[in-house]
């Protein structure tokens, strides 16, 4: 007997704010020219849970079902990016660059190296489904898709409800998520102050009992988040 995938909730246009004429002109190029060419084309993250809000992104992410070879066959002014972490760089006028990621999951236990200090950079690579995409990213209001097929957004863990709520909630175990990225406590705290969400009770526990692990996050990864 087979079980059904949970379906994701779906903001047809007309029940949302997002314009395309506030979304940057290059993304959306490079979002129709993947959809020409068959592929998914979503912008993902944090411009969409921005646009939601009224805010004006400070970029704009995209995420697609194209490897990152088909999508430098499919723009002159691509590069790759990352020996361990293949992105598509597309540059444009003034060194302007959007970055494109193919979806990726988690791995399944039999599919990780043996060498365990390969295991992270060996997630970072398997290519997945939009669905196991968003349930790879840290907090649901950062999981949402904008789909440039239909102008829907999509949501498959609760970022729509969240983002009603004001509220930071972490997609999965916070303690386990945090152990995986410490400076995912950091994100959280930041978050919550800069929309003035509420933080979710199990970050807070979650806060509380893994906050040493902070002290083991490399230092640029620190900065990188305090700076943003």
């Amino acid at each position: 007997m087979s079980t059904q995938e949970p379906q994701p909730t779906i903001l047809p246009r007309d029940q949302h704010q997002i314009s395309r004429q506030q979304i940057d002109e290059d993304s959306l190029k490079v979002l129709y020219r993947l959809h020409r060419n068959k592929h998914l084309a979503y912008l993902v993250g944090g411009s969409v849970r921005d646009l939601l809000l009224g805010r004006q992104p400070k970029d704009f992410d995209i995420g697609t079902d194209a490897t990152p070879a088909q999508i430098r066959r499919l723009f002159r002014n691509c590069f790759l990016v990352g020996k361990r972490f293949r992105l598509a760089h597309i540059r444009f006028k003034g060194n302007k660059l959007i970055e494109v990621a193919t979806f990726r999951r988690h791995p399944r236990e039999d599919e990780l190296p043996e060498d365990p200090d390969e295991h992270f950079h060996f997630v970072q690579n398997v290519f997945g489904s939009p669905r196991e995409d968003a349930y790879r990213r840290d907090f649901t209001i950062n999981a949402l898709f904008y789909n440039i097929a239909d102008f829907s957004v999509i949501d498959h863990v609760g970022g729509l409800e969240d983002l009603r709520a004001q509220r930071i909630r972490m997609i999965g175990d916070p303690l386990v998520r945090f152990e995986e990225d410490p400076v995912r406590m950091l994100r959280a705290l930041e978050f919550s102050a800069r929309l003035d969400f509420s933080l979710d009770p199990a970050i807070l526990d979650g806060i509380a009992e893994k906050k040493e692990l902070i002290a083991t996050a490399a230092p640029s990864r620190i900065r990188e988040e305090i700076m943003e």
